[in-house]
């Protein structure tokens, strides 16, 4: 029986198609040839609100098209979050998508923030894919990979998920047309083999 993967698509322009775009779908077309049930969620196409405060965030109420995309977090074995780089980060609307869903209670125990990893999300695995201008090795070695290490260290581990694996996609501004079709065919061999 193959895996159930939600995959969390997080460029903020849905109106044409980004390279991250294309590296979802070859993702979801490599899990989907593996046999594994593949869910895409795009966070651009979802209508909610930032949070503006520490109060809002713990004891606010979830917008209801959000509460299908916590269902099925709930329900998946591997989570992948690809998004691109703006800024040394991801961009804002998935840092506020990922405020809203991962609220206390859901995610973590909210009188136990820490790097414990006893989360209630415990048992699935991730993939964190994020797009680079900078070359992949600059990124990971000259700036320490600060996205990266967020996303890991402030949302997957408290949460419980384990082993977190990530893939860089550098120097995308000079990509060729066959870097791109070399990068989804290893997008798709991932989502083929996801753990």
């Amino acid at each position: 029986m193959g895996l159930r993967i939600v995959i969390v698509q997080g460029h903020p322009d849905c109106r044409r198609p980004h390279l991250c775009h294309m590296l979802a779908d070859a993702y979801a077309e490599g899990a989907g040839e593996a046999g594994h049930s593949v869910e895409l969620v795009e966070p651009a196409r979802l209508a909610f609100p930032l949070l503006s405060s520490p109060a809002e965030w713990r004891h606010g109420t979830l917008p209801p098209q959000l509460e299908a995309v916590q269902e099925s977090i709930r329900q998946a074995d591997h989570l992948v979050l690809m998004y691109p780089l703006w800024l040394g980060d991801m961009p804002a609307m998935l840092k506020g998508f990922l405020e809203q869903v991962s609220r206390p209670g859901f995610a973590v125990n909210p009188s136990a923030l820490r790097l414990s990893g006893d989360g209630s999300l415990r048992g699935r695995t991730a993939r964190i894919v994020v797009s680079t201008q900078v070359a992949a090795p600059v990124y990971r070695w000259l700036h320490g990979a600060p996205s990266l290490k967020l996303v890991r260290r402030s949302i997957f581990v408290p949460a419980g998920i384990g082993p977190v694996r990530a893939t860089v996609v550098g120097s995308t501004d000079g990509l060729s047309e066959e870097e791109v079709e070399r990068w989804r065919a290893r997008l798709r061999r991932l989502g083929q083999r996801a753990r």
